[in-house]
């Protein structure tokens, strides 16, 4: 049986990608870190712990779904790197304005240290009815900014929903102002 070590490290480093989120619910990184999957193995003197095997990992409103979770760790043990695969893996997330944030792609890997999210092979990213879809996007969690970049075959595509208010001002009559009628 494996050291508990490395599950600790790989549970903190969840903790740490469920808070990253600027506008991720609080709460969630107070709730308790649940990993399941069909087997794990530890690979301790490569700094390694691998879940397999229809993994869900929980923790409050996060939530990821892979075939597959890397967890890669430094000499001294502190988790750097965590790396969801699958067909494809998927993220969601509620946010603190109540909107649900949800990822998917073929890998999911996200830098700790650095705070980088990257989406590799099919790679989409959904909020609010708006959509980033392309081969693979980078998101800086620190520096807020997104990357997408298209594959040989196909361009990249976004979609913008217009915001609520935006939606108001464009069903409002003309010549009327919202709480006013015409005589």
């Amino acid at each position: 049986m494996p050291s508990m070590k490395p599950v600790k490290l790989l549970l903190a480093a969840l903790m740490l990608l469920g808070s990253t989120g600027a506008a991720a619910l609080d709460s969630d990184t107070l709730q308790k870190v649940e990993v399941k999957a069909d087997n794990s193995r530890a690979d301790l003197p490569n700094g390694m712990v691998i879940y397999s095997g229809r993994v869900r990992i929980t923790q409050g409103t996060l939530l990821i779904n892979a075939d597959e979770l890397r967890a890669e760790a430094t000499d001294d043990k502190v988790v750097t790197t965590l790396i969801a695969s699958g067909s494809p893996a998927t993220y969601q997330q509620m946010l603190e304005n109540g909107k649900l944030a949800e990822a998917q792609a073929n890998e999911i890997r996200y830098d700790i240290q650095k705070r980088i999210l990257t989406l590799k092979g099919k790679a989409e990213m959904r909020q609010s009815g708006s959509l980033v879809q392309g081969d693979s996007i980078q998101y800086d969690l620190e520096k807020q900014m997104l990357v997408a970049e298209g594959s040989e075959d196909e361009q990249i595509t976004t979609i913008f929903q217009p915001a609520e208010a935006d939606l108001k001002s464009l069903t409002e009559p003309k010549g009327e102002k919202q709480g006013e009628t015409q005589q």
